[in-house]
């Protein structure tokens, strides 16, 4: 067998495809392609009752922990996440593993024919073909219709109401909190960019709505009140009601719309994803009982203790600690910044950042700055990415020109971190590296970490 036809072969062959593709950062304002080519496949997004996840940060965790409790309930479930960190297989996830690479490619192929009649037409009209995003949200709609599952749960990739994604019916919407990013295509307002986050919001659908600014919150329920639809919003009727640290994680109460769950060990580290926790519970809630029916609360123990967050304030290596994060924006590095300050106790952290052309890079800096004793100013391979000489001198700007390191590979960024963070800890103790920045360059330290184990 060629490589060309090796299934690794063919993902890369539908992987570049897709790229060539408009990006999806590049959103464009309109659902009508991805309705036609998914009438033309009959339709696979109305198979299946479906939980849309919006909001500015925790969506992906969210979206993973709803998936784990429902099939603590012996429920197939799809889900649908963006972006991804290393392959784009894990986009697209069945009974929560990602759909293999040659599975990947037969979906594509599949729905490649209807693709491309709706291409036709956009050009015919002077319109841009199908999106990279557009396309991927497709074959995922097909991917769960063809497995069957028995419910998705399905992360919106950017905004809402224009989102590909948006064409669903969900019978429950999540709202995660809402921050400024994307501002150059949802506004620079929160009330604009909530008011794009609330287009999940449909008629019938049951809204799970994490604690908001008053500016987002209030757009958001202003939208479920013209909708009539029913809200449960944490602080109110559901949230952490205990949190303490633990071995590995924390242990939670947590207050459903309908039950209360007790010594709940989250693997996972940060207050934010104790809340996260919270939203999914009274999602699950919403989806089985309709928000009336508490939940077993062994099931809940059992399936929040398993579950997992690629990326987000992941521990890779014990000595010296290694730590990748994906934050990307401002209220993401908050909430990193928080989690370390509660629960790390460092000696000398050196933080490896790169960060994309779009993001606020200088708030995020400052964010960083109390908690990093060294930085080593990177970028990865993405075209968005910031370069490193002039985030280096923002860097500067902000640390003083001693704590600034450069390094252009990502490769040698890691290793030059490490060997800082073990010469500025007495004795290696207490040393630390942490990844942070963009979801690419914690995508791309994460495979040199994971794949090689060289640090």
């Amino acid at each position: 067998m060629s490589d060309e036809q090796s299934p690794e072969g063919r993902l890369r062959q539908v992987f570049a495809e897709l790229v060539a593709r408009t990006p999806e950062d590049r959103m464009q304002p309109r659902l009508d392609p991805v309705r036609e080519c998914l009438a033309l496949l009959g339709d696979p997004h109305l198979a299946y009752p479906v939980i849309h996840v919006a909001g500015t940060n925790g969506k992906s965790s969210t979206t993973r922990m709803i998936d784990r409790l429902l099939r603590e309930h012996h429920l197939r479930v799809g889900r649908f996440t963006s972006p991804h960190l290393v392959s784009v297989t894990e986009r697209i996830s069945i009974d929560g593993e990602p759909v293999t690479p040659e599975r990947f490619a037969e979906v594509h192929e599949d729905v490649a024919p209807y693709v491309a009649m709706v291409d036709g037409r956009l050009r015919a009209a002077g319109q841009p073909a199908l999106t990279y995003f557009e396309v991927l949200a497709v074959m995922a709609f097909a991917a769960f219709a063809d497995a069957p599952v028995d419910v998705a749960v399905v992360e919106v990739g950017l905004g809402g109401t224009w989102d590909a994604t948006n064409v669903v019916q969900p019978q429950v919407a999540v709202i995660t909190p809402i921050s400024l990013d994307h501002t150059e295509v949802l506004g620079d307002s929160l009330e604009e960019i909530a008011a794009e986050k609330a287009g999940v919001v449909k008629p019938g659908a049951l809204v799970v709505l994490a604690r908001q600014p008053d500016a987002a919150r209030d757009v958001v329920l202003e939208r479920c009140r013209q909708l009539g639809v029913r809200v449960a919003r944490e602080g109110v009727e559901l949230g952490v009601a205990e949190r303490t640290l633990a071995v590995g994680g924390q242990l939670l109460t947590l207050a459903g719309t309908a039950g209360h769950y007790e010594e709940v060990l989250l693997p996972l580290h940060g207050e934010h994803q104790a809340r996260n926790a919270a939203l999914a519970v009274a999602a699950v809630e919403a989806f089985l009982g309709g928000g009336q029916t508490a939940l077993e609360a062994d099931v809940v123990r059992a399936a929040l203790g398993d579950v997992d967050s690629p990326g987000r304030l992941e521990v890779l290596r014990p000595s010296p600690t290694i730590l990748v994060d994906a934050a990307h924006n401002p209220a993401g590095t908050a909430a990193l910044v928080a989690a370390i300050e509660e629960e790390f106790a460092f000696s000398h952290l050196v933080g490896v950042v790169g960060v994309l052309a779009d993001k606020d890079a200088g708030t995020m800096l400052e964010l960083l700055e109390p908690v990093l004793d060294e930085i080593v100013v990177s970028r990865s391979l993405s075209p968005r990415a910031v370069p490193v000489e002039e985030l280096a001198v923002l860097a500067e700007e902000i640390f003083g020109e001693d704590r600034v390191h450069t390094a252009e590979a990502l490769d040698d960024a890691l290793q030059l971190a490490v060997n800082l963070a073990e010469a500025g800890a007495a004795d290696g103790l207490g040393a630390g590296v942490l990844v942070t920045g963009s979801v690419t360059v914690v995508g791309e330290a994460r495979a040199l970490l994971v794949r090689e184990r060289r640090w």
